[in-house]
């Protein structure tokens, strides 16, 4: 089998120039994408961006995120040279595009690095190396110098430590190609994970320092971050325990530890909740899941976001909700899910910490990296068969409408629930793009054809949704003779109720912030209406 090598990402855009054919049929090797009709088109965006910002800009929100391939930008390693190397039809035409953004009246989020290594990186080992911090910062420096007057947020890396994981860890994602002394020593502290770790940390601190000496220098107000991400990662049994912790201790906060000194602004991609059960990650049976195998869980977002506040508060570190998303092609799940999410992170803001926005993911279907077209994200489908025409579903008109109003309603809440449920009780199912083995262990790549799932009667809505315990032998026998010696004791008395609880009977202020993403407005509880931290 021939190496992968070109960027997934370069090859999704159609940047053939720099590519082979027996390249391209590789990467056709990726679940859900020879499958596909027309799947090197993705969503045309580098031809025609307007479709998917008119979208955008359709439902109210303010800043548009999007990113520059750093393929399109150098496609060949500068050895001889930055001027030499650089695709100048390439800038002029990102730059067409961000100036099409602000056409429509939206400010720019702009990322740097979306896992896209170039295929020049790639062939001497990438982010183990220290040149790829210097090429980096070359990189960086003309994306500066010609977007800066256009961008508003900078983000320099998209969930860093899932890249390094996926790519010199597992070598799932292209780029990496670990040996097994590379596998079996990742995660101690002078493995590959802490090495790549460590010089993309460098990395992203000198760009912290060169976007803010080039706007300084040029009157602009910089505002840099990057886009972390986190889940609520739980044990299934109690010998699952070590596991969690270790990988709770090595994804959370080393990172952002490392370059806390160095952002304006911490972006937070939060999908849900994974359940840790030995080697792998636990389909837990009750739990409902996104198409991509993340337990939909909202109390998470706002646990971490009360986590993360605690940890910097010291710095005044504000947060941007920079993804949050569920795939779900049926969109009974995508509805609830943005509600509940909201309404999580207003309940974090209420408890003082300061979000400046929300970024859902994502307006249309995408191409999503290892799992190709399989799982459907977006507020719009794409009828790829039919010239990849778009197709609002009812998601997208219920997060417009959330947008443009500033206010959750319980109306809102109650039909996207009801919804839901009755779709649940009446045993409809939805695609499920995770093969699962005989001890419902997830595997990670995605599936060419679904399995069908059933929707789950659980509930999971904000501050509704209560934790299993550890489902080992043990820890079930203990809670067993626990329960039974509670209730021989009369123990049938109320819990404490928890900190978020009664939260519908409270009436917040409205968020007055310049740079909101999503408009808010004044609310009364007499009007039945609840402000999401929507910003």
């Amino acid at each position: 089998m021939k190496s992968l090598k070109m960027a997934m990402e370069a090859i999704s855009r159609g940047f053939e120039r720099f590519s082979e054919k027996e390249e391209e049929e590789e990467c056709h090797n990726v679940a859900a994408w020879h499958n596909a009709h027309h799947p090197e088109e993705r969503l045309r965006f580098w031809s025609d961006p307007d479709t998917e910002l008119r979208l955008a800009k359709d439902t109210g929100i303010t800043v548009f995120r999007m990113g520059v391939d750093w393929t399109r930008i150098m496609p060949e390693e500068p050895i001889n040279g930055i001027p030499n190397s650089v695709n100048r039809a390439a800038l002029e035409h990102y730059r067409w595009i961000i100036e099409r953004v602000h056409a429509y009246g939206m400010r720019v989020m702009l990322t740097l690095f979306h896992h896209s290594l170039p295929p020049w990186a790639a062939a001497y080992g990438g982010w183990k190396h220290e040149k790829t911090v210097n090429y980096f910062l070359e990189f960086t420096k003309i994306a500066v110098e010609n977007f800066a007057q256009l961008v508003d947020y900078w983000v320099t890396f998209n969930e860093p430590h899932v890249f390094a994981m996926l790519t010199y860890c597992a070598g799932a994602w292209p780029g990496g190609h670990p040996d097994l002394l590379e596998v079996a020593t990742a995660a101690m502290p002078q493995g590959v994970f802490n090495h790549v770790m460590h010089w993309m940390a460098v990395a992203h601190s000198k760009a912290f320092d060169l976007i803010h000496e080039f706007s300084k220098n040029s009157s602009l107000n910089a505002r840099v971050g990057i886009a972390h991400h986190v889940s609520f990662m739980r044990p299934y049994g109690l010998f699952d325990v070590p596991g969690a912790v270790l990988s709770n201790t090595m994804t959370l906060f080393p990172y952002i530890d490392s370059i806390s000194d160095k952002l304006d602004f911490l972006g937070i991609n939060y999908y849900g909740q994974e359940v840790l059960s030995a080697p792998g990650l636990k389909l837990v049976g009750n739990d409902e899941y996104s198409e991509s195998g993340r337990a939909v869980y909202p109390d998470g977002l706002y646990r971490m976001l009360l986590k993360f506040h605690e940890r910097y508060k010291h710095l005044n570190l504000p947060f941007i909700i920079t993804e949050n998303g569920v795939s779900d092609a049926t969109d009974l799940i995508r509805r609830p899910y943005i509600l509940e999410h909201l309404l999580a992170v207003r309940a974090a803001m209420n408890k003082g910490v300061q979000v400046l926005g929300y970024l859902f993911w994502t307006t249309s279907d995408n191409w999503e990296w290892a799992d190709g077209y399989g799982p459907k994200f977006g507020l719009v489908a794409v009828d790829r068969p039919n010239n990849l025409a778009r197709i609002p579903r009812p998601s997208y008109f219920l997060f417009s409408e959330v947008v443009k109003t500033g206010k959750v309603t319980r109306q809102q809440r109650e039909i996207a629930w009801n919804e839901l449920q009755i779709a649940a009780a009446e045993g409809k199912t939805r695609p499920f793009y995770r093969a699962v083995n005989k001890l419902g262990l997830m595997y990670s790549g995605g599936l060419d054809i679904p399995i069908q799932r059933p929707l789950i009667q659980r509930d999971w809505r904000f501050n509704h949704y209560q934790l299993d315990g550890l489902k080992d032998p043990l820890s079930c026998t203990f809670r067993f003779v626990f329960a039974v010696f509670f209730w021989k004791r009369g123990g049938n008395r109320k819990l404490k109720k928890s900190s978020t609880e009664g939260y519908l009977d409270h009436n917040y202020s409205s968020i007055t912030t310049k740079d909101r993403f999503i408009p808010s407005v004044g609310a009364e509880v007499n009007e039945e209406n609840l402000q999401p931290a929507a910003v």
